[in-house]
């Protein structure tokens, strides 16, 4: 399968010139007030912010240069999205599987493969492209509680493949080059694990499954994430109320950006240098008293940096 989009990642920096990853301030972009803001993405055509909001059933659009919020509402959950490298619109996951929506077309999201129609408990969550175009995505128990979730890719072929299983709540994944090859990495949410694969771009293959990091309670638990040009990780935390960057090898913390919202559930780079993060938040579950300290749960931030991100990569179908 031909790469969609040439962004290859250069090797993890030396541990001392890794170290010296510096952000800025802070900021609110906008208040949406979503219940579970995810699946943050940059549109690097649109120079735009594509999230969505799964309870609330919206995917929302914000235009930097102009300021201009857009939303669209559907009939179930949807979780993710990624554009079409090859047509207009999008890839997304909605509650049962993998579909194709087209925000500028006036009709209903075309649903293309619902993997696992005897898991009437569960929802499918987060996701995102590899380079070679394939979709992955997770999918999760609503209540968060029973191991039924799983981990899947669809190919523009149509190809559906489930590669691991047994999970609450999934989220991820995301790439990195490290010192034993390809990897893919991927987040047990409830039990506080991010787990790394050795990774086969061609095959679109995983293997030799190894925990990286279990995460200690007071960082909260960890969502969605990304990778920057030199393949360091940076992770949302769930309850957490940051985001922190990672090396890839060691899992060295060499970042942690505190958010006035405990429940950070994903995070994107963007802007027209790439070196903004884009970072979703959530209102879900929060008491009153909780609502009241934090006025800004469930909005959508930004932060600058000195990492540089890698565009988002398309779907080949």
């Amino acid at each position: 399968m031909r790469p969609l989009l040439e962004t290859p990642l250069s090797p993890p920096l030396p541990p001392a010139a890794a170290a010296a990853v510096a952000t800025g301030a802070v900021r609110c972009v906008l208040t949406p007030g979503n219940a579970l803001g995810e699946g943050v993405l940059w549109s690097v055509r649109e120079q735009a912010v594509y999230w969505v909001d799964i309870l609330q059933r919206e995917m929302h659009r914000w235009d930097p240069a102009t300021q201009a919020h857009q939303r669209w509402s559907f009939a179930e959950e949807i979780s993710a999205l990624a554009e079409r490298a090859h047509a207009p619109g999008f890839i997304v996951t909605l509650r049962r599987g993998f579909a194709l929506f087209d925000p500028a077309a006036d009709a209903a999201p075309r649903y293309l493969h619902q993997p696992e129609p005897e898991r009437t408990g569960n929802r499918f969550n987060d996701g995102k492209c590899d380079a070679e175009g394939r979709f992955w995505g997770g999918s999760m128990d609503f209540a968060c509680e029973a191991p039924t979730g799983a981990l899947y890719s669809y190919t523009p072929a149509g190809a559906c493949t489930r590669h691991d299983d047994g999970f609450a709540v999934t989220n991820g994944p995301t790439w990195a080059p490290t010192a034993q090859g390809p990897a893919l990495f991927f987040n047990d949410t409830v039990q506080g694990a991010t787990y790394r694969y050795r990774w086969d771009p061609a095959a679109g293959a995983l293997s030799d499954k190894t925990l990286w990091k279990h995460w200690p309670a007071a960082d909260g638990v960890p969502d969605g994430m990304t990778t920057d040009a030199h393949g360091r990780l940076w992770i949302a935390h769930w309850g957490g109320g940051c985001v922190t960057c990672h090396d890839a090898d060691t899992a060295q913390e060499l970042a942690r950006i505190p958010l006035p919202a405990s429940q950070v559930t994903n995070c994107a780079f963007g802007g027209a240098d790439l070196r903004t993060l884009y970072i979703t938040s959530a209102r879900t579950g929060l008491t009153p008293a909780q609502l009241a300290a934090e006025p800004l749960a469930g909005a959508l931030f930004a932060v600058d940096t000195d990492a540089c991100g890698v565009p988002a990569s398309l779907f080949g179908g």
